[in-house]
């Protein structure tokens, strides 16, 4: 079966020296992003790459069942952003914000162009995956290899609902202790039911990068990915500077020139329909596909969400992704 690849790249900002993944010395001012790259091509620098970045607690592994698709046309990259996933922790936690993300998606869009050129470079971004991607494509003058073609932005868009921040702060950095990886699955359905309906087998397939292995030391069993200072700065914003921080981000879409699909589960308590429809009248005008019975966020593992985007990315290539 197509699997990935697990990679690193260095990119600014000091790790935590008690970081899991890091192995980097503590004065080193650098922190290692993994990543993980599917190809199916035949080409391993084939010049179109997918970015597929995952939402606030998640991880690269969120995008296997897309990834596995898409990979028969495009070098698809899916990172854990840093603090997450196999991705080393952060020194300072008030680097866990869109600034920092965005640096680092450039450090990673400089190598995977060092390695081949690009010369097609679409992006796939999940809730915060699409806040970093609307980061990178609506701030002009940004050292890209390439201008981003098409954007696909997933239940996201420049106003974040204030309440749906509150539910996200009520569980963000709470880390259990888990004695598998099923158990593990049923605490997060408890709180991810909103991502809409999904066999047991889908969800538990979702599940197991979601977690890593504690020390024996520590008791052993498992807990989640993250490092749970990434809460840090989530709950110190404030409902003046989420207001303030939509003005700068409504800036950013404005300035967006790929082609955006706008993808809205139509139960999401995060992005609002009256934002999407805003979405759809500026800046990039993007098309605006809903997914009944789903709320924030998709998780593009079901075969019509799958459909939407591999539809909307390949589209003019010779058709979609099997």
């Amino acid at each position: 079966m197509n699997e990935p690849t697990l990679n690193y790249v260095l990119c600014p900002g000091s790790a935590a020296p008690s970081s899991p993944a890091g192995d980097a010395p503590a004065s080193t001012p650098q922190h290692r992003m993994a990543y993980w790259e599917w190809n199916a091509t035949g080409n391993p620098v084939h010049p179109h790459v997918v970015v597929c970045v995952h939402g606030l607690s998640r991880q690269g592994r969120d995008f296997d069942t897309l990834a596995r698709g898409l990979s028969q046309h495009a070098r698809v990259v899916c990172p854990d952003v840093v603090g997450r996933g196999q991705s080393d922790w952060l020194a300072d936690p008030m680097g866990y914000q869109i600034p920092q993300y965005a640096a680092d998606m450039l450090a990673l869009l400089a190598q995977l162009h060092q390695q081949g050129p690009i010369t097609t470079l679409d992006w796939v971004g999940t809730s915060m995956g699409g806040l970093i991607g609307m980061g990178v494509t609506g701030q002009p003058g940004l050292p890209l290899p390439v201008p981003v073609r098409r954007l696909v932005l997933n239940d996201v868009g420049p106003v974040i609902e204030w309440l749906a921040l509150q539910r996200i702060g009520q569980y963000l950095g709470q880390l259990a202790r888990f004695e598998s990886v099923q158990q593990a699955a049923d605490a997060m359905w408890a709180i991810s039911t909103s991502f809409g309906p999904h066999t047991p087998a889908q969800w538990l397939e979702l599940s197991r990068a979601m977690v890593r292995p504690l020390p024996d030391k520590d008791g052993g069993g498992m807990t989640l990915h993250y490092d749970p200072a990434i809460a840090v700065p989530f709950k110190a914003m404030t409902q003046e500077s989420a207001a303030a921080g939509e003005v700068a981000l409504w800036q950013l879409y404005d300035h967006i020139t790929a082609q955006t699909l706008l993808l809205r589960g139509a139960q999401s308590d995060l992005l609002s329909p009256e934002t999407a429809q805003a979405m759809a009248q500026r800046g990039p005008r993007a098309r605006v596909v809903e997914f009944e019975g789903v709320g924030h966020a998709p998780t593009l593992v079901a075969a019509d969400q799958v459909a939407a985007v591999t539809d909307f990315l390949l589209a003019g290539e010779g058709g979609a992704a099997g």
